[in-house]
């Protein structure tokens, strides 16, 4: 199978990832969202360095568990059968090294084993009454850490005839095989040279999840080399109980100072309400990290008639136990007759084990099957309803989703230690709740009760503090129309104003990130707008957006009617994006700091020269994204005025994508405003339109004949 046919398919970010160039650009860190396809991204790699011509022998490919290295490798083997790709954990790599001759000895025998390693399963009694006959304090040392550096000297004297026993009998545990890995190639020349030489790319899966010794592998075998293609999430690091450092992934780019990133951020699972909900859950992050993700799948799973609904995550407040689960029987059968859904479409999620013990038990009682069990009579376990621990339910999904212990003390569960650990601990509850949240596809149901039995005794709980909070603007039902007009304008004018003012301190403290504040604020003064213009907007198609170049020149062509287009443009994008802007809105105080800061492109509609101002800036390295209304005035209705062509003619002389939208529904929101209830404005984006594609097509282009007419047509059409 040839390169390009293993692109296929993949959005414009997932494609930049596959065909990351480590010579310009380094070492590549995926920021991966959830249900973004990265166990894809990673495989496809793999498979378009082989076809590229790269040895698959010189590539190590590594991940936490043998069931996803098998599945990974499989998917590689479907291209490429013989394929030798070295796929596989960090211990069974570690295992491997150890058993490799170097010269005339093995490896093993150069960190000073008697035999050759064999792993066994770990004895944590036996170690813990070893370390009590040595008089180490119960805690200070688990059987993991054996051979790990730094301990402090009293343990380390302490230790050394365990170690030597190790040595002499090779009966290892996993992690003894990392640090004995490490010890190889940070003390043994030849040894670090052999396998340093044996892979010339590494890959790593889950890089959120790599714990201190694992990170030091793959920094020795690395070497000052650039070929690292690693995939991780920090939003999803769940597992620093096992010993996992989340600061890996936060620290990449002070470890390789000339990285890359990219982000995946189009989730192909659940519909945009949850992820709008989930992309709440981490507004306090440093904005390098963070991501935005957005619905990638345009027809919904499997394409039942709930994934178009895209229902709005929803709070349920019970009293007690009994009534929470009376309401969530009623719905499961409600849903389940309605939709024709299977029994094992649904789940309900807890925090801790103990909770899904009782969630099982109940949900038996009412009747209902659980995944799992054995039906009456038969050997085979049934399909039924999922009750799992959010830590098991990771990289699952299901079409509709009960999270149930919304309450403080059980999500978040309980915090201990001191205010830094208890800090660390309450960070990584919050990474836990936006697993459960990304695991919904369809509908999400939010369960809080008020009091239950928990270790022992009926207690009270108080709300969970990561239950969304109902934002309403009742207050300003009564207004009049004009009052409510002039109450809107003063309020976009002042949260303006605000930012401007704020914006020297912004600049001192994120410095370099100065654009990804801006985008983030970008969003929030859209989100705002339509909170304030009191618009339910529904964006159609959104997923087409993934297929846009966004490193090229980006013109959006959009039909206007009303002002109140622009933040709904924003919004639907979810970019930062300028305008081709008239020279003489440069006067208006706000708008013209703010347009600057967008990168709108300002002509002199006589003179024009909008064409070479777009040239200049993507000679100073910035690829233009512009908003463009063809019908140069806003219109009347719905139905399009006759286009210029100006922008048209821009586009054929940038080589852009053209982006058409259409727009629904403005005008009553603002110009045609009658009432204050809300109003329902509509978006939909349209595939685009690749003019160095179509140049490379059909050769020489002219704006009216074959630019304006096709994006013309195509809007008529989505307006029809």
């Amino acid at each position: 199978m040839g390169a390009e046919s293993i692109l296929k398919g993949l959005n414009a970010d997932q494609r930049a990832a596959v065909l990351h160039d480590h010579r310009t650009g380094a070492q590549l860190l995926i920021l991966a969202g959830a249900g973004s396809g990265k166990t894809s991204v990673l495989t496809k790699r793999i498979q378009y360095r082989i076809a590229s011509g790269v040895d698959p022998e010189k590539i190590l490919a590594l991940t936490f568990t043998a069931k996803a290295a098998a599945e990974m490798r499989e998917r590689v083997q479907n291209l490429f059968p013989d394929a030798g790709v070295r796929l596989c954990t960090f211990h069974s790599l570690a295992l491997f090294m150890l058993k490799q001759k170097i010269g005339d000895r093995f490896a093993y025998e150069m960190v000073g084993f008697k035999k050759p390693p064999a792993p066994q399963d770990s004895s944590g009694r036996e170690f813990l009454e070893e370390m009590l006959r040595q008089k180490v304090p119960a805690g200070a040392l688990n059987r993991e850490e054996l051979f790990a550096d730094g301990l402090a000297p009293r343990i380390q004297k302490k230790v050394d005839a365990l170690r030597a026993k190790v040595l002499e009998s090779g009966a290892v545990v996993f992690e003894d095989l990392i640090y004995q890995s490490i010890r190889l190639l940070e003390t043994c020349d030849e040894a670090r040279d052999t396998f340093r030489n044996m892979w010339s790319e590494i890959l790593v899966d889950e890089y959120q999840d790599i714990n201190p010794a694992q990170y030091r592998l793959v920094r020795a075998l690395l070497g000052d080399r650039r070929e690292l293609f690693v995939v991780g999430d920090d939003d999803q690091a769940i597992y620093g109980f096992r010993g996992a450092d989340i600061g890996n992934i936060n620290r990449f780019c002070e470890d390789f100072r000339d990285c890359t990133i990219i982000r995946l951020e189009w989730n192909y699972r659940s519909v945009p309400s949850i992820l709008h909900l989930a992309n709440t859950i981490f507004e306090n992050k440093p904005l390098r990290l963070r991501k935005v993700l957005r619905a990638g799948n345009m027809n919904g799973s499997g394409g039942n008639p709930i994934y178009r609904e895209n229902r709005e995550p929803e709070v349920w407040v019970s009293d007690n136990p009994v009534e929470e689960m009376q309401k969530v029987v009623e719905r499961i059968k409600e849903i389940r007759f309605a939709y024709d859904l299977k029994w094992d479409n649904f789940a309900i999620l807890v925090r801790y084990n103990r909770q899904r013990l009782y969630y099982e038990e109940a949900l038996q009682d009412f009747g209902l099957p659980v995944a799992g069990e054995k039906a009456e009579g038969e050997d085979a376990p049934q399909s039924g309803i999922h009750v799992e621990t959010v830590h098991a339910s990771k990289g699952l999904q299901y079409a509709v989703v009960f999270y149930a212990g919304l309450a403080e003390g059980l999500t978040p569960g309980e915090c201990l230690g001191n205010a830094r650990q208890r800090k660390k601990q309450l960070e990584e509850e919050r990474r836990l709740y936006y697993v459960g949240v990304t695991r919904a596809e369809a509908y999400l149901i939010l369960l809080y009760c008020k009091r239950r039995f928990w270790k022992g005794k009926i207690r009270s709980f108080k709300k969970s503090r990561f239950l969304p909070v109902q934002d309403k603007m009742d207050f300003c039902l009564n207004m009049p129309i004009l009052l409510y007009k002039i109450y809107v304008a003063t309020t976009v004018i002042l949260y303006m104003l605000a930012h401007i003012l704020v914006l020297p301190f912004v600049m001192l403290r994120y410095r370099k990130d100065l654009q990804i504040w801006l985008d983030k604020k970008i969003q929030k003064f859209s989100a705002f707008c339509m909170k304030v213009l009191r618009i339910e907007l529904a964006v159609e198609d959104q997923a087409i957006l993934g297929k846009v170049d966004w490193t090229r020149p980006v013109f959006v062509m959009g039909n206007h009617n009303s002002y109140s287009d622009i933040p709904v443009v924003f919004l639907s994008i979810e970019r930062t994006i300028g305008f081709i802007a008239k020279r003489e809105l440069q006067h208006i105080p706000f708008l013209n700091f703010w347009m600057h800061r967008i990168g709108c492109v300002f002509v002199n509609r006589e003179k024009g020269g909008g064409a070479r101002l777009i040239r200049e800036a993507m000679a100073r390295g910035r690829s233009p994204r512009l908003c463009m209304f063809p019908e140069g005035t806003r219109g009347k209705d719905d139905s399009l005025s006759p286009f210029k062509s100006g922008g048209f003619r821009l586009s054929i002389e940038t080589d852009a994508t053209i982006l058409p939208v259409v727009i629904k529904g403005t005008r009553a929101a603002w110009e045609k405003r009658v009432s204050l209830k809300p109003v329902k404005v509509s978006v939909k984006i349209l595939e685009p339109l690749d003019i160095k594609t179509l140049k490379e097509q059909r050769g020489e282009l002219e704006p009216r004949k074959d630019v304006m007419k096709l994006v013309r047509e195509s809007m008529e059409k989505a307006l029809a």
